[in-house]
């Protein structure tokens, strides 16, 4: 199970930074996840300043 990013994300991209898959990108209003290349590690969710991240 992919994570996903909220709507609480403020587009500081410490999540990508941290993905050891390059899974997330710049999306047009937010950061997104591409589920087919996440490995369900967490990193994202660890690293991201305001909690924008969970398991889907």
């Amino acid at each position: 199970m992919a994570y996903k990013i909220s709507d609480a994300c403020i587009s500081c991209g410490a999540c990508a930074a941290g993905c050891p898959v390059e899974a997330i990108s710049e999306g047009d209003t937010q950061f997104v996840i591409d589920a087919d290349k996440c490995i369900d590690c967490g990193a994202c969710a660890a690293g991201c300043p305001v909690d924008a991240i969970a398991e889907a």
